[in-house]
């Protein structure tokens, strides 16, 4: 049997400021990459100890209370990540446009389960999406940093974010047959027809979390790497008039 030829990665210094894009709206890739993947990882720190959740969320180019593109989450007000953002609002997100699963390894290992569960192999759906990861679709993940702010409650903010968040994450009988396909718990409660999102999105406990996008980086599945800034319509303008250009 041919051996797996490995992929033609390469790797680039990117402990600074790499290949710097500053612009006043986001790179192409990242805000598509914003629009369709399904989850982000939120990392919080406090007293030096960092802390990465799994979260829903919506992002939006702007809101009617600020012209600036934005992700909203929600959290549970006791929760550790809730902890850490009154004490340290500057967060780090991670979004990616790749399907997450663990391909089978050359040498197998009994004691570790495969991932998906083998239910996903009989589905063309899934098999299409198990496979997503060796075609061109793969491309980037993206680093994004900012601040978040907790929304303050029973505020039309608040309620305006929270409609938003909810119909962007109720999702119709594709994603409940998915739930099946990749081994989620088949009797989880949840409100008929939203995947279970309502009850982390509506209660009146549950507190709203705005994070305003200042900077990230763009790092491609070869290993290259690329900053971006985010300024203001005026700035960029200003930094026209003065022949600044990206990079220099």
């Amino acid at each position: 049997m041919t051996d797996i030829q490995p992929s033609p990665l390469n790797w680039e210094a990117s402990a600074t400021t790499t290949h710097p894009h500053v612009s006043s709206s986001l790179p192409p890739e990242v805000e598509a990459c914003l629009k369709s993947a399904r989850f982000l990882h939120l990392a919080t720190c406090d007293n030096l100890f960092p802390h990465v959740s799994l979260m829903n969320y919506t992002y939006l180019p702007s809101t009617p209370f600020g012209p600036t593109p934005v992700i909203i989450m929600t959290t549970n007000p006791s929760s550790k990540k809730t902890l850490n953002l009154i004490n340290n609002p500057r967060v780090s997100l991670l979004v990616h446009d790749w399907v997450s699963h663990r391909p089978p390894t050359r040498a197998p290992d009994p004691t570790r389960e495969g991932s998906p569960p083998p239910q996903a192999t009989r589905s063309s759906l899934a098999s299409l999406l198990l496979n997503i990861n060796t075609s061109a679709l793969s491309s980037i993940s993206a680093t994004i940093n900012g601040e978040a702010r907790i929304i303050e409650q029973g505020s039309e903010e608040e309620k305006w974010c929270k409609e938003k968040h909810l119909e962007n994450n109720t999702f119709g009988d594709q994603a409940q047959e998915e739930r099946g396909f990749f081994g989620a718990t088949q009797n989880a409660p949840q409100s008929a027809g939203d995947g279970g999102a309502s009850c982390f999105i509506e209660g009146e406990e549950v507190r709203v979390v705005l994070v305003g996008i200042r900077e990230g980086r763009i790092a491609d599945w070869k290993g290259g790497v690329k900053d971006w800034t985010l300024v203001s319509l005026e700035e960029e303008e200003q930094r026209g008039r003065f022949g600044m250009v990206n990079g220099a």
